[in-house]
């Protein structure tokens, strides 16, 4: 086991980020020393709360290295990509660019320098457009859009370099992340931000004049889309167990992070309106492409095998920890 005594560092890739920094936190709390590796793109320096940073990029192989022969890593927390869905139709080779070779170029540098425990951020996009069914870790994956579809090849990758080198990784398919750090300490801050919680509270700040509501007319009780919310602390407690169940040597896993509840747009707009106590314009606008009606999480092995349990995902809790932090935090350039 080696010296005990040593705090053991993670290397946290994209911990600038929305739930790299939450992860970040949570990390310091279990014992461990995170160390955020993020260029900066879309996460925010700021953030940067809990462990030491490398400011880099997952394409230099030369500044990974390095930074893996300067704190010897027991483990990666893999969440660095680009995840707009919208900008992935657009732009898919920019995505996989981005998040395939990227990641390819950090597998390769960790195998390298013989940390082969990795847990992976993935996607609950790798399922595609699967209507109506609850989605569980043997459902089909069909991804629609170049972010799904560079998500999925990631997790193929991550299986070869199992076979071949002995890499053993955790794969965490996420539903809708929602909420922010109850302490207020770091929260979730897009430019441009394109999530349904934080668009809601930017409308109640005035921020905003109005929410489109995207679709009106799908076959739910009150026609808008449903998704599955999990709440980010819920979320980043699973990867540290996901490091656990790797640092106990329990193989390579896959496991969905939802709440295996869910929301239509309309209940999430009715919920921020009775936490802000302010009523919240809507204006109903078409259909966006590849958006389906309802998405919902099947999240029974997660906390079956892993012994996860959803504490702070009811709706509630979660846009009350968002609103929190939305009144009193940002991050500046």
């Amino acid at each position: 086991m080696g010296d005990m005594t040593r705090p053991k560092h993670i290397l946290v890739t994209g911990g600038a980020g929305y739930i790299g920094s939450h992860a970040c936190k949570v990390l310091k709390a279990a014992g461990y020393i995170p160390v955020t590796y993020d260029n900066l793109s879309t996460g925010w320096a700021d953030a940067v709360k809990f462990g030491p940073f490398e400011q880099g990029d997952l394409a230099d192989r030369e500044n990974l290295d390095r930074v893996f022969a300067k704190y010897s890593p027991v483990a990666v927390m893999h969440f660095a990509a680009l995840s707009q869905v919208g900008e992935s139709m657009e732009q898919p080779g920019l995505y996989w660019r981005n998040n395939v070779v990227g990641s390819l170029t950090l597998v390769e540098a960790a195998v390298a320098a013989g940390c082969l425990d990795m847990v992976f951020s993935s996607t609950c996009a790798t399922y595609g457009e699967q209507d109506n069914v609850l989605l569980d870790e043997s459902s089909d994956q069909n991804p629609a859009n170049a972010y799904g579809g560079s998500k999925r090849a990631i997790e193929n990758m991550l299986s070869d370099f199992g076979a071949s080198h002995g890499l053993r990784h955790v794969v965490f398919r996420y539903f809708n992340v929602a909420g922010a750090d109850p302490e207020g300490e770091v929260g979730e801050f897009h430019q441009p931000e394109t999530h349904l919680v934080p668009i809601i509270l930017e409308v109640v700040q005035g921020k905003r004049k109005a929410l489109n509501i995207f679709g009106t007319d799908y076959e739910t009780d009150d026609g808008t889309c449903i998704r599955d919310y999990v709440h980010v602390m819920d979320l980043v407690d699973a990867h540290v167990l996901g490091l656990t169940w790797l640092a106990d040597g329990k193989g390579s896993q896959v496991f969905n992070l939802g709440s295996g509840k869910g929301f239509s747009v309309r209940e999430v707009v009715v919920a921020s309106s009775q936490i802000a106590n302010q009523a919240i314009p809507t204006i109903d606008s078409p259909r966006r492409p590849g958006d389906c009606s309802r998405l919902v999480s099947g999240s029974h092995r997660a906390r079956e095998i892993l012994g996860w349990s959803p504490r702070r995902s009811d709706m509630k809790t979660m846009i009350s920890d968002a609103w929190r932090w939305h009144q009193n935090g940002h991050y500046d350039k």
